[in-house]
């Protein structure tokens, strides 16, 4: 308020003009003087005519408000700039305000705080100066000197395709096949100043960079390895290609990593291939079962080959005992299942075909038994 009212002295003078408002004067109609004619802007105010003593005209009471308004000239109404108060021995404040306002503008714009994860490039006058590490470090007050940070830890990602049926993204492979393929692509920054300077648009180039690398990859393999048995290598391939062009371009980046999230045949066929995978998995299975018996069989007769090959080394060790254990065993082998009569040669006694007749009463009672149940 106290401002407000410091300057209404000026306004009030600016307002009236030299002439002085509408009521001022004799004649009270502000325009005229005492005499009748126009009123005379040097004369003093409230003196008409500029008769008797003269005074400071109303231009110079008009300068001498605004100069009292400023704190000109031994000081204003309240003896400072535009009514601030004084600052002792009638002097103002605003030289103490102006360097309170440049001592915020220099803490402000030259001490900056780096964090542990971040970097800070510095621009000269626009132009590239050096880069600060984590920590607070001082530089040239704005705008001879700017500080840009730059986050060089943050894992970035780009998603390329979508897993969902709305859109495809075709790529073709190098047996003339084609596939949808959705697969996602991480980095993070190398070198800021490379990273700020060189590249535009880093979101773009890198996305355009990763669709440019993936297609050159896959034109060079089959459909087979595409959709599962060669995804790992396609991905590494794909990564390093990434890295090559980027490098060159200078971009500061890193490619970090490339995961392909999914790899299926177009929409119109998806079921024509879902038919011949299925296929496909039977053909396998029944090959997996071949290969199963086959080990099987394998491992048998490697297994009598080393039964053998020990039996071998006995009979050689000691020829007629292993070889009279081998007919005893051969011949309980072939004998153990078949009618047998032992016939000693001194005491010849009669045949009785004891197994025979055996055989014979225990097939008998059975049809016996049968008809006494239907009776």
């Amino acid at each position: 308020m106290k401002r407000l009212f410091g300057w209404m002295p000026a306004i009030t003078a600016m307002v009236q003009g030299p002439w002085g408002g509408k009521n001022d004067g004799p004649g009270g109609d502000g325009q005229k003087g005492s005499d009748g004619g126009p009123r005379n802007p040097w004369t003093q105010p409230g003196k008409p005519g500029g008769s008797g003593q003269k005074g400071p005209s109303a231009i110079e009471e008009l300068l001498r408000r605004g100069r009292e308004s400023f704190g000109q000239g031994g000081g204003g109404r309240d003896g400072g700039f535009g009514g601030m108060p004084p600052r002792g021995a009638g002097k103002a404040l605003w030289p103490v305000a102006i360097g309170i306002i440049l001592i915020l503008w220099l803490l402000l714009t030259s001490v900056h705080r780096i964090g542990p994860q971040e970097r800070g490039v510095v621009t000269f006058v626009g132009k590239y100066s050096r880069t600060l590490s984590p920590g607070i470090s001082l530089t040239l007050p704005a705008p001879f000197e700017a500080v840009t940070t730059v986050d060089v830890e943050e894992i970035r990602a780009i998603d390329i395709g979508s897993v969902s049926a709305e859109s495809e993204n075709l790529v073709l492979t190098g047996d003339q096949n084609i596939i949808d393929l959705a697969y996602s692509v991480r980095w993070n920054i190398r070198n800021p100043e490379l990273y700020l300077f060189q590249l535009s648009d880093p979101d773009d180039t890198v996305r355009e960079v990763a669709e440019s690398a993936m297609r050159a990859v896959l034109a060079s393999v089959s459909l087979d390895d595409a959709l599962g048995a060669g995804r790992t290598t396609i991905e590494q391939q794909v990564e390093q290609r990434m890295q090559e062009i980027l490098d060159g371009y200078k971009s500061g980046i890193r490619i970090q990593g490339v995961a392909i999230k999914q790899a299926d045949p177009p929409t119109a066929v998806n079921d024509a291939f879902k038919e011949v995978s299925a296929a496909q998995q039977t053909a396998q299975t029944y090959l997996n079962e071949a290969r199963a018996a086959a080990q099987q069989v394998t491992a048998k007769a490697q297994g009598e080959a080393a039964a053998f090959d020990k039996v071998y080394e006995q009979y050689r060790l000691a020829p007629d005992v292993t070889r009279r254990r081998m007919y005893y065993e051969t011949m309980e082998g072939v004998l153990s299942n078949v009618d047998k009569t032992i016939v000693e040669g001194s005491n010849v006694t009669p045949y009785l075909p004891l197994p025979e007749l055996k055989r014979r009463a225990q097939a008998t009672p059975a049809p016996e038994a049968s008809s006494t149940e239907g009776q």
